[in-house]
């Protein structure tokens, strides 16, 4: 009988991928690790190898595919004996997906009826025979995207495509196809912004006495070289310091390290750190995993790390999926304040605004001072507003006194 090669769960929260290519062609032999396709989700991109031996007898899901769903049939391998003991009518490779599916009549019917592919869907009677009950299951799966596909078409604000055409002149336009990462983000920000209450908290810091630390960090990384020599061993950012200084805030203030479940409070034990990367068509946020732990010199290696796989789009799963909390940072483009969409499970996100001069009033007198202004967004669920207060005012005296954060 034939193997069935299934769309992997490449997460456990992935319900559906991309096939964007295939590797191998039908009649090719495949042995067991061989790379034969290559899946994209919303975040990344990743190789499929074989988990068992055989030839390739049948692409059910083409490259370019999207939308497919967890462990639908996309290909089929057979044993080499297997092979050659079938029919030729049967071994080639057109034929075959049509005297492989076994399936009864209700189940094929009801599969018919709600339009779905039955090769696509896992089954489960004797001898791979599809019946009633795996059409069923797979009825429940699409029942549990209902939501996922309601929020695509919320994005269009009640308009349709055609609607919204004919706003415009033809040809004084281009019309540039969403990708999956654009699809994955607008649908979970419409979730988050109309499921979780949102409410926001902002505090300025000032930034002068952290910013000559960093000086003298950075010029005593300067005097370290890497084992090469060829360039300092570390070199820490604003960054950096601010992922320390909100990773400490949250050890301080344990209330607010938590997450929202239905039926319960997670409070975590470390702080993990997601810290949003711009990246072509998109945004992701890899973790800082025990920020509370880490070094300065640990966190900027290892977010220069971090950073460069997530451009190369490289990141698995477990690299950017999960975090007690987040940070925006757009300072660096001169963004003075802005705020933030939570990212659940996550309960809080810091938006970090730029570093800009401006007049205080200390003991009376006017002075000048490097002030960055901080906006927590937090889940109004499991954070309320006076520990979202509490929270931000630990982060400001880890700021501004960020010796503290060496220790």
């Amino acid at each position: 009988m034939p193997v069935k090669i299934t769309m992997p769960a490449l997460s456990p929260t992935m319900e559906e991928g991309n096939l964007s290519k295939w590797f191998v062609k039908e009649g090719d032999k495949v042995n067991l690790g061989d790379v034969i396709a290559e899946i994209e989700t919303d975040k990344a991109t990743m190789e499929i190898e074989a988990v068992d031996e055989g030839t390739l007898a049948k692409i059910v899901i083409p490259a370019g595919t999207q939308k497919i769903k967890v462990n639908s049939v996309i290909a089929l391998l057979v044993e080499e004996a297997e092979n050659q003991a079938m029919p030729k009518q049967m071994a080639r490779p057109s034929d075959v997906r049509g005297v492989r599916m076994f399936s009864s009549p209700l189940a094929r019917r009801l599969a018919a009826q709600a339009g779905i592919d039955i090769a696509s869907i896992p089954t489960s009677g004797p001898h791979g025979r599809l019946i009633k009950r795996d059409v069923e299951a797979a009825l429940k799966g699409e029942n549990n995207a209902a939501f996922a596909a309601k929020s695509d078409s919320a994005v269009s604000l009640a308009l349709s495509d055609d609607a919204v055409l004919k706003l415009f002149t033809p040809g004084e336009y281009e019309i540039i196809p969403h990708d999956a990462m654009r699809k994955t983000i607008a649908s979970r920000l419409i979730e988050s912004k109309q499921t979780v209450p949102h409410f926001y908290v902002t505090v300025d810091c000032e930034l002068d006495a952290l910013l000559e630390l960093r000086s003298c960090i950075n010029r005593a990384a300067s005097m370290k070289k890497t084992d090469d020599g060829s360039m300092p061993a570390y070199k820490v950012s604003v960054n950096d310091m601010i992922i320390k200084s909100v990773a400490l805030a949250l050890k301080e203030i344990p209330d607010a390290n938590v997450s929202w479940l239905d039926s319960s409070m997670l409070r975590h034990a470390h702080a993990d750190i997601g810290v949003a990367v711009a990246i072509p068509n998109g945004l992701i946020t890899p973790i800082v995993r025990h920020a509370d732990e880490k070094s300065l010199q640990t966190i900027s290696n290892e977010m220069k790390y971090l950073i460069k796989r997530a451009r190369q789009r490289k990141l698995k799963p477990e690299e950017y999926q999960g975090g007690s909390t987040a940070v925006s940072n757009m300072g660096m483009f001169g963004i003075k304040k802005f705020s933030a969409i939570l990212n659940p499970p996550q309960a809080t996100i810091f938006a970090i605004g730029a570093g800009k001069e401006r007049p205080i009033v200390r003991d009376g007198s006017i002075k000048a001072a490097t002030v960055m202004s901080v906006t927590i967004s937090a889940d109004h669920r499991v954070v309320d507003g006076a520990l979202a207060a509490e929270l931000a005012q630990t982060f400001k005296k880890l700021i501004e006194n960020p010796l503290a954060i060496l220790v």
